[in-house]
């Protein structure tokens, strides 16, 4: 109760507003979603209603992106409980920097952008480290390079189940590259290694996911 007591004396908006905001994402961050509707209203028309103070505005954004934003952290973030902190914590970072959006294109990329490096952060505080590999072991992996149609000829829940299975530093980065559509530029910006690395480590982590469909007989 401190730190929402804390947070609330930051924020430039009313008092009201930022307790349906805790509402939303505290007493269960995942079940708050409006139905769309035919004519939805724009991102940067919700943008100027939170500006100008309007709850809907605030309500409507969450409801939109939550969800989406919620699964990009758990990928990243396996345990639900801290997966949902982050998500709130976000949420907050974005409310509170709503001026910072001029010249945004896109409030859902923003969103998901801070929720991934606030989740990366997280796994640094458990003292989760992130490494180059070598010129040695870069040739070793670059030898054999499994390709993404061997590897998704396969179910997609047991491919998900193979993510999953994998070191935490290999599935961020599978993570990143297949479902954030992120390059091995940005991957490599965002977790502090070359682009070499990423490259090397999305190799590793390709085989073995294939060696764990392999254990499922897809392949002989």
């Amino acid at each position: 109760m401190l730190k929402i007591f804390f947070i609330l004396k930051l924020f430039p908006y009313s008092h009201a507003t930022l307790y349906e905001l805790l509402r939303l994402t505290v007493e269960h961050p995942l079940k708050h979603y409006l139905k769309l509707r035919t004519n939805r209203i724009t991102d940067q028309e919700l943008i100027a209603m939170c500006r100008s103070g309007k709850d809907s505005g605030f309500t409507e954004l969450y409801n939109r992106y939550a969800k989406g934003i919620y699964n990009s952290i758990s990928r990243i973030v396996s345990h639900t409980g801290e997966a949902e902190d982050i998500l709130q914590e976000t949420f907050f970072t974005v409310f509170s920097e709503l001026d910072k959006l001029a010249g945004v294109v896109s409030f859902e990329g923003w969103t998901k952008r801070i929720a991934i490096n606030r989740s990366i952060s997280h796994l640094r505080k458990q003292k989760i480290q992130f490494s180059d590999v070598s010129e040695l072991e870069i040739a070793a992996e670059e030898a054999y390079d499994p390709s993404e149609q061997e590897m998704f000829d396969c179910k997609v829940e047991d491919i998900k189940r193979g993510i999953e299975e994998l070191p935490t530093g290999y599935k961020m980065i599978v993570n990143l590259y297949l479902f954030e559509k992120m390059n091995q530029e940005e991957i490599a910006m965002m977790l502090g290694l070359s682009p070499v690395t990423v490259r090397t480590q999305y190799h590793r982590a390709k085989k073995k996911i294939l060696l764990s469909l392999k254990d499922k007989l897809y392949y002989e």
